[in-house]
This record gives structure tokens, C-alpha cells and sequence, in this order.
């Protein structure tokens, strides 16, 4: 269904029906963001009874089959154990489990396997694949990992500063980048081609202050093709190829090698 978000509250009982209804998050760090001193199960059980309306009965036959669906072993004893007694890749599990306990309608991950070795990792995210979409899903992937956002996205957003520097298919972008900022950092990314010595490309400069809104383009400090323009006008985004939008001064990026393992 679409959603006019303009409308959404900002607090009371309405947004909190969606919050943990409709839309639900899975955290960067689980450890904090589970309570310590209650079950694993106690806290997916209490969302589904709060947004489903069903007795605590059934809310817990929900929890043990989403528990055994996001890959969490002999989840009838996993339901009553505390955060702190399941390893990084469990307790992750746990809260991929309590975000889709509502069957939400988006589910946004940040960054959700930061924390985890590579093949839980992997693994994570699978089953994160496969379970929204049997519950028909739509997932927000928050990362920095270029790898993921290839593996797992269909749209990729570019975000600077809290801006959208430019959005598209995710191979449009990757293969041919029309803002310098997705192109500097798909630059940055280490692959099987670097020569023995060879030093990855590094954007310049810092990150600006987030409570400081610039003049002109944010990046403009730190763009090898900044032009006068850049820092007194921001550039709007503009349709710049099928299903693709950029913000930038420039007509189109100079075209660079770009690879991305």
C-alpha cells in the first residue's frame, strides 16, 4: 500500500501501532539493543501480542516458528534464554526473529551483520533473504559494504551528508557512477586486481559537520571536480537515465575503472 509519509504522526498511539507494526528494524548491535534482564522470548512475545492482538499462547507458537526460520537450532529451549547466553550470530538471528514476529510491511536493517565473522555473515543475511520474501517484505539495507549492496539490493540509494547524491539499479550505479562521490568510493573498495605495493585510492578531507549545513553541495571540499558553482548552489536531483536520478553541476562524470569484487 502507498504510504504518504507527510502524513505519518510524529508521536502517540498512531505511530507506535506502526512502529514495530507496519515498519520494524534490525539493529547494529543486538547486545544492546535486547534487554538484558528478560528472555529472548518474553520480548518477541510481547510485540506480538501488542500488535497482533492475540493471547500469549498463540504469540509464543508465532515466536518458536519465526525462531526456526531465521536458522536459530532447537528454538523451544532458545525462546527462554537470556541475550547474553547466545553467541553474536544467535543473538542477530533473535532480532531478525522480533522484527518479522509482526509481519511488518518494511523491515530496515542497519548494518545487521557488522559484528559477525564472514560466514555468519553470509549465512545472516540469507536467511534474512529468504524469510522476507515469504512474508513479502520490502527491506531497507543500510550499509557501507559495496559487496552487499550488490549481492542483496535491487535499488541502491547514495547518501552524503544526509543527501541523496543519486539512486538507480544497483548495476547501473556500480558500472557507471554519475556523481563523484559514488565513483570516489567505489574507487575506494579493495579488489583482486591491486598490483603488490599498490595503494587504494583514498577520498581527501573529512566528513563535514553534521550540525553545520554547508553552502552549495556538501561534497564540494572534497570533489576532484569541483567548480565554482558546486559551492554556492546545491544541485538538485535530476532524472539522468532510466529509473536513475544525480544530483551534481556536472552534465556526466568522467568515466574511470571501476571495480567491484
Amino acid at each position: 500500500d502507498t504510504v504518504d509519509l507527510a502524513k505519518l504522526p510524529e508521536s502517540g498511539p498512531e505511530i507506535r501501532e506502526i512502529r514495530g507494526g507496519d515498519i520494524t528494524m534490525v539493529f547494529q548491535e543486538p547486545m544492546v539493543s535486547f534487554s538484558p534482564v528478560h528472555t529472548i522470548g518474553n520480548q518477541i512475545l510481547e510485540g506480538i501480542v501488542l500488535h497482533q492482538k492475540i493471547s500469549w499462547a498463540e504469540a509464543r507458537t508465532i515466536a518458536l516458528e519465526i525462531l526456526g526460520k531465521v536458522g536459530i537450532p532447537n528454538p523451544d529451549a532458545r525462546i527462554d534464554e537470556y541475550p547474553f547466553r547466545l553467541s553474536g550470530g544467535m543473538r542477530q538471528r533473535a532480532m531478525i526473529a522480533l522484527a518479522l514476529s509482526s509481519n511488518p510491511k518494511l523491515l530496515i536493517a542497519d548494518e545487521p551483520t557488522t559484528a559477525l565473522d564472514v560466514t555468519t555473515q553470509a549465512q545472516v543475511l540469507e536467511q534474512l533473504r529468504d524469510v522476507t520474501r515469504e512474508h513479502q517484505t520490502a527491506m531497507i539495507l543500510i550499509t557501507h559494504d559495496i559487496a552487499l549492496v550488490r549481492e542483496y539490493a535491487d535499488t541502491v540509494v547514495v547518501l552524503y551528508a544526509g543527501q541523496v547524491c543519486e539512486s538507480g539499479q544497483v548495476e547501473a550505479v556500480i558500472q557507471s557512477p554519475e556523481h563523484p562521490y559514488t565513483q570516489a568510493l567505489l574507487e575506494s573498495v579493495p579488489h583482486a586486481d591491486l598490483e603488490p605495493g599498490e595503494r587504494l585510492l583514498a577520498i581527501p578531507g573529512e566528513l563535514p559537520d553534521p550540525t553545520v549545513v554547508p553552502r552549495g553541495c556538501p561534497f564540494t571540499p572534497r570533489c576532484r571536480y569541483a567548480m565554482d558553482v558546486c559551492s554556492e548552489i546545491n544541485p538538485a536531483l535530476e532524472v539522468v537515465g532510466p529509473e536513475r536520478v544525480a544530483a551534481c553541476h556536472l552534465e556526466s562524470v568522467p568515466t574511470n575503472t571501476v571495480m567491484v569484487s
